[in-house]
């Protein structure tokens, strides 16, 4: 979202569990976050600073080899700054710019060990009905999978909320990222619901599905998270 925390308060979001599995060919790889947080602090009334760093595992098993592996570590520690354009007091649509680098606190096999970053764009729009409409698109530039070279990455999503009942939002989104990876060209593409619910002032847990919609696109990734802002 476009809005950003007010200067001198505090905002943590997590994933409490994000659960993620996919098939390539014969190799099973699961992925689990727990947690997944990110802390953010109001450092203008239109600009914060927010950092995420994640608790991750990676399991795989190549069902053509009997060959697995598991891997537990902190994964990469990612620093962003969002800057609300307009929008963050009120009006029919609003927007931001987030700006972040990826500094590479994860072991390879979890991480790339490379330094990345990107900049993403989010803005919304108030529609008829209560509805919410969320455009974010996002560009990247990440490390050639193979030499030292960097690559455009690009992300888009689609995103329309309404408030179902009180304090309960559901949300229906379209994911898509084209990887350009000179080594493999990749395209994913998922179908995402979730559902949030205010449960006391400030403070919301959500649950959510994501479906890929091609075999590249992970199968399925579950999660549950918890934000508060204080």
């Amino acid at each position: 979202m476009p809005y950003t925390v007010d200067a001198g308060h505090f905002q943590y979001e997590t994933d409490l569990v994000n659960f993620t599995h996919q098939v390539i060919g014969s190799v099973h790889t699961d992925a689990l976050f727990v947690p997944n947080p990110t802390f953010k602090v109001g450092v203008t009334n239109n600009a914060d600073l927010e950092v995420n760093v994640p608790f991750a595992g990676v399991h795989t098993f190549n069902t053509a080899t009997a060959a697995s592996g598991t891997l537990w570590s902190v994964g990469d520690t990612f620093v962003r700054s969002k800057i609300n354009l307009w929008g963050n007091d009120g009006g029919d649509t609003a927007a931001a710019v987030i700006p972040y680098v990826k500094a590479p606190s994860a072991p390879i096999g979890i991480g790339n060990g490379a330094v990345e970053g990107g900049l993403i764009g989010p803005i919304t729009f108030s529609l008829a009905d209560s509805f919410t409409l969320l455009l974010v698109p996002e560009v990247d530039a990440l490390k050639d999978s193979a030499g030292s070279g960097r690559h455009a990455n690009l992300i888009f999503d689609i995103n329309l909320s309404r408030e179902v009942i009180k304090n309960v939002t559901a949300y229906v989104e379209l994911w898509s990222d084209y990887n350009d990876d000179p080594v493999v060209k990749t395209t994913q593409m998922s179908f995402d619901v979730a559902v949030a619910w205010v449960f006391v002032p400030n403070a919301q847990v959500d649950f959510g599905a994501n479906f890929g919609l091609n075999s590249a696109t992970p199968a399925i990734q579950v999660y549950t998270g918890l934000s508060q802002r204080l």
